[in-house]
C-alpha cells in the first residue's frame, strides 16, 4: 500500500497527494480520512490532492485515509503572527476609491515590514482594495476564509517595474524579453522561503478595469501586469487560494527555483486576452499539483525567454524539471504548452494523471526559426482529453511576432543551421484517452534543417469524435490544410506509434515549399 505524501507544508496548512490508482484530478470515488493532532478531524476526500487548513504551528499530526495508508508530519514553528487589520487595513471599499487603494497599500506594506523572519501576515475576511503589494523573504501571507485582495480599477499610483534592475538583470518582462511592466497585485523579487496560502482570493481586477482592452500595447511605456509575479525567488509555496481576473498572465514565476503550487483555483473569462494560467519561465524544479484552470489562454505555458531581435541572449535561462500532476485544465487554448518563448531551452517536463477538458490542444509545442534553444524530454502519461481539437502538436513554423509570416520563417525549404535554429527532441506520450476529438490526434511540423526527433506515442486511444467539428488548420503556421477527425500527421518529424491505425496517410502542408505550385 502506497501512503499519502506531502506536497506542501506550512505552519497552518498541509497539502497531501492521495496515491489512488486511476485518480486524476478527482478520485475514482470519495475516501474517508481522519486527522489527529491537537484534536480529531474527519472528512471525505474527493480530489487526489487534499488541502488541510486551520492547523496549529509546531504540532505533530497523523493523517489516515481509507485504503491509502497513513502519514505523520509536524507543522513548522511560527516566529510571530501579524494581523493586517492592526495596521489600519480597510475593507469593503469601492474599487474606484483611489485613496482607499493607496491607504491599504501603505498599511499592507507596513504589515509586511513588521513580519519577523519565519512569521506570518494574516489577511482577514472582507474585500480589501489595494495597489500592488510586494512580499519579502521568510514570510507567509495567509488569506483567511472570505478574504479577498482586490486590485483597484484605476492605474493611478500603480508602480512600474523597470526592464532591468541596477545590476542589469531582467526585472520587468513581456513575452520573454526585458520590458517595463506594471507590478503585479502580488509580487516578490529575490525572495526566499516565501509562502502564499489560505482559502481566500486574489483578484487582479482585469474584468473591472481597462487592462483587457490593450493586450499587446503599452500605457505610460509599460506592459500589463501579471496576477502574481515571482522574480528570481527560491523555495516558494503557493497553497490553496483562488486567483482570478489577472490583467495578463495569472501566475508568472520568472527565474525561480523550487516552486510548489498546490490546490489552487486559477480563473479568467474565456475571452480575456493572454490570461494564461501558470507560466514558469527560466525556472527549475517546479511542481504543479491539484490545480484547477479555467482561463482565457493557455492553462500552463512553460517558457524560457525569447532571443532579442538583434540576437540578445543575456536574459535567457533554461527551464528544467517541471512536474505537473493531478490537475484539471477545464478550458483554455492549450492544456500544457511549451513555448513559443523557449530560447533558453526547456527540458525534463513530466505531465501525468491530469484531465484536459475543452482545451483547444492537449500537449502543444511551438517555436520558429530565429528562436534557437532546445526542447527535450517531454513526457505525458495517464491523461484524459475530452473535447479537444488537436490532442498533440509540435510546430516549428509558429507564426508569432511581426515577421512570423515572412518567407524565411515559413519556408519548407532547408535553411542554414546556426544558434538561432530551434531543436525539438524526445516527446513521449502514453496511456492517453481521447474523447470528442475535432481535428487531429497529432500534428508534428518540424524544420527541414532540424527535424523533430524521437516522438513516441504508446497506448493512445481515440474513443469518440466531435461530429459537429468543422475542418480547420490544426496548428498556427502558413500553408496548413484544414483537418477533421484525422490521426497522426508528421512533416520533418520522426514518429514512432504502437498503433498503425492512428497514422494518417494525409499531408500537413498545402504546398511542399515556397517554390512549389
Amino acid at each position: 500500500m502506497t501512503s499519502p505524501f506531502i506536497l506542501a507544508l506550512s505552519a497552518r496548512m498541509a497539502a497531501l497527494c492521495l496515491p489512488v490508482s486511476g485518480a486524476r484530478y478527482d478520485l475514482p470515488q470519495p475516501l474517508a480520512w481522519r486527522l489527529t493532532g491537537h484534536n480529531v478531524t474527519d472528512g471525505m476526500a474527493e480530489k487526489a490532492v487534499l488541502v488541510l487548513n486551520d492547523l496549529r504551528p509546531a504540532t505533530a499530526y497523523r493523517f489516515e485515509a481509507e485504503g491509502v495508508g497513513a502519514i505523520s508530519f509536524t507543522t513548522p514553528a511560527l516566529s510571530g503572527l501579524v494581523k493586517a487589520a492592526d495596521f489600519g487595513l480597510r475593507s469593503g471599499t469601492d474599487i474606484a476609491d483611489e485613496e482607499a487603494a493607496l491607504a491599504n497599500a501603505r498599511a499592507l506594506a507596513e504589515a509586511v515590514a513588521a513580519v519577523p523572519p519565519d512569521g506570518m501576515l494574516v489577511l482577514p475576511p472582507g474585500r480589501h482594495v489595494s495597489l500592488p503589494l510586494r512580499l519579502k523573504s521568510h514570510m507567509t501571507l495567509h488569506f483567511e476564509e472570505g478574504a479577498v485582495l482586490q486590485a483597484p480599477a484605476s492605474r493611478q499610483h500603480w508602480p512600474i517595474l523597470p526592464a532591468r534592475d541596477d545590476t542589469g538583470r531582467m526585472l520587468g518582462s513581456w513575452e520573454g524579453l526585458p520590458a517595463d511592466c506594471y507590478a503585479a497585485p502580488l509580487h516578490a523579487v529575490d525572495a526566499e522561503a516565501l509562502t502564499i496560502e489560505g482559502p481566500g482570493i486574489v483578484d487582479g481586477g482585469g474584468d473591472r478595469s481597462d487592462w483587457w482592452t490593450w493586450p499587446k500595447e503599452t500605457r505610460n511605456g509599460a506592459r500589463r501586469p501579471r496576477g502574481l509575479h515571482l522574480i528570481r525567488c527560491r523555495d516558494v509555496q503557493l497553497i490553496g487560494f483562488t486567483i482570478r481576473n489577472a490583467p495578463s498572465w495569472t501566475i508568472h514565476p520568472q527565474g525561480c527555483e523550487q516552486v510548489a503550487a498546490v490546490g489552487l483555483s486559477i480563473q479568467a473569462p474565456h475571452d480575456s486576452p493572454n490570461t494564461d494560467g501558470f507560466d514558469p519561465e527560466g525556472c527549475r524544479d517546479v511542481t504543479l499539483a491539484g490545480l484547477h484552470f479555467t482561463v482565457g489562454d493557455d492553462c500552463i505555458a512553460i517558457k524560457a525567454g525569447k532571443r532579442g531581435p538583434r540576437g540578445e541572449a543575456d536574459h535567457l535561462a533554461e527551464t528544467r524539471r517541471i512536474h505537473i500532476h493531478h490537475c484539471l485544465m477545464e478550458r483554455g487554448h492549450g492544456g500544457v504548452v511549451i513555448g513559443s518563448e523557449m530560447s533558453g531551452g526547456v527540458h525534463d517536463v513530466l505531465v501525468e494523471d491530469c484531465d484536459m477538458i475543452g482545451t483547444d490542444r492537449g500537449l502543444r509545442l511551438k517555436t520558429r526559426r530565429g528562436r534557437g534553444g532546445r526542447i527535450s524530454n517531454i513526457r505525458l502519461r495517464r491523461v484524459r482529453l475530452d473535447g479537444v481539437q488537436t490532442a498533440f502538436s509540435a510546430n516549428a513554423h509558429y507564426f508569432c511576432d511581426a515577421d512570423g509570416h515572412a518567407p524565411w520563417v515559413q519556408s519548407r525549404d532547408s535553411a542554414a543551421v546556426n544558434e538561432t535554429t530551434p531543436v525539438i527532441e524526445g516527446i513521449a506520450v502514453e496511456d492517453v484517452a481521447i474523447h470528442g476529438l475535432a481535428h487531429a490526434v497529432g500534428v508534428f511540423l518540424g524544420l527541414p534543417e532540424a527535424p523533430i526527433q524521437s516522438v513516441t506515442l504508446s497506448r493512445v486511444a481515440v474513443h469518440s469524435h466531435d461530429e459537429n467539428a468543422i475542418a480547420t488548420p490544426p496548428i498556427m503556421a502558413d500553408h496548413i490544410r484544414p483537418m477533421r477527425h484525422e490521426g497522426v500527421l508528421a512533416e520533418h518529424a520522426v514518429i514512432s506509434c504502437d498503433d498503425p491505425a492512428l497514422l494518417s496517410a494525409g499531408v500537413i502542408s498545402l504546398v511542399a515549399s515556397e517554390t512549389s505550385p
